[in-house]
């Protein structure tokens, strides 16, 4: 797959129809691993070993423990943690659409993020 500027994907471009709960942490292992290309392919592995490893977190159960992933990448990340959430953020928020205004201003924390789309999901899938 040929990378474009930045840190997206071309497939990070294309809407993905949500549907059901299975879709949606689909599409948040999606932008998770777009995400973590930013680091190089061998740092996106080496990320989901150590979080696998140290936290116990494997790729699979991310979308089931946000908060926790999210504690983990602030532990091997610190501060800079917050540069890799908003590459997910945004990567998540090409898949679900325009359902959700992005504003790169907008004080809103990566699992607070994630839990205002699971739930708009949710309501749309009734």
């Amino acid at each position: 797959m040929k990378r474009q500027r930045g840190c997206k994907t071309r497939r990070a471009l294309e809407p993905l129809a949500i549907s059901s709960k299975h879709n949606f942490e689909k599409a948040l292992i999606e932008a998770v691993d777009e995400g973590l290309a930013c680091l190089g392919e061998s740092g996106r592995k080496a990320v989901y070993y150590h979080v696998e490893k140290l936290f116990g977190i494997k790729k699979w159960e991310i979308p089931l423990r946000v908060e926790d992933f999210a504690k983990a990448l602030e532990k091997i990340f610190g501060p800079g943690s917050m540069l890799i959430e908003i590459q997910i953020m945004k990567s998540l928020y090409s898949k679900i659409g325009a359902h959700l205004r992005w504003d790169e201003k907008l004080d809103i924390s990566f699992i607070e993020y994630v839990k205002a789309l699971r739930k708009l999901q949710l309501e749309n899938s009734k």
